[in-house]
């Protein structure tokens, strides 16, 4: 359930135009989090890319449980690219910077992600729910 609420979270800042449509007045609740956007994309990033590697380490759920596994690795990739987008100054400032040629091709990923950030943030937003609709209803 926390993983659901956490992927519905990071696609909020990732989404900050479909909030402030819905709700005007929170535009004072992402400014407070703003400054800390690189540190919570750096923490996303590295927890989706985890996951990722967790859920290819356990390919044999997909036997079992495959729509959890395909839940797990969706929500992974997509907190994992999520977090990239906008962990990118932090990555780029400590993981990034000790090479050109790894600062060019982060700079060309991040280009190729920035325009669909907005649909990565709305399928952040609609695996988290599923996430936490799915626990409540096989878990309960």
């Amino acid at each position: 359930m926390i993983y659901g609420i956490t992927l519905i979270v990071l696609g909020i800042l990732a989404a900050p135009s479909l909030l402030l449509s819905k709700k005007p007045n929170a535009k004072e609740l992402l400014d407070k989090i703003t400054p800390y956007q690189g540190w919570i994309g750096l923490a996303f990033c590295i927890w989706g890319i985890i996951g990722v590697i967790q859920a290819i380490l356990a390919m044999g759920l997909l036997g079992s449980h495959p729509i959890w596994w395909i839940t797990w690795l969706a929500g992974s990739a997509v907190e994992a690219v999520l977090g990239f987008i906008l962990g990118y100054g932090m990555i780029n400032k400590y993981l990034l910077s000790n090479s050109e040629e790894a600062k060019k091709k982060g700079e060309q990923l991040l280009a190729k992600l920035a325009p669909i950030q907005g649909k990565l943030g709305l399928a952040g937003i609609v695996v988290g729910i599923w996430v936490i609709a799915a626990s409540i209803l096989f878990y309960v």
